[in-house]
């Protein structure tokens, strides 16, 4: 969960490094965009992403089809 110091009063996109289980706000903001599909995804909601590839992704489905795409997909 990211605190109000972490996200800023910046209402734009935010800038953000993937970890592990973590992330780290770069740049202040209330949304990152989804890799697959360009929609708006608000950090708080921000559940699946690809530490490798630095990608955010809306949806288990919009990341399932990313691994199709580089062909990682089981």
């Amino acid at each position: 969960m990211l605190g109000r110091y972490d996200r800023g009063s910046n209402n734009g996109e935010a800038k953000v490094e993937f970890g592990d289980g973590t992330m780290r706000v770069i740049k202040p903001g209330t949304f990152v965009r989804c890799a697959v599909t360009g929609e708006a995804i608000h950090l708080d909601a921000l559940r699946y992403w690809n530490v490798d590839r630095q990608e955010a992704y809306a949806t288990p489905e919009a990341a399932m089809q990313r691994l199709k795409e580089i062909g990682r997909a089981p």
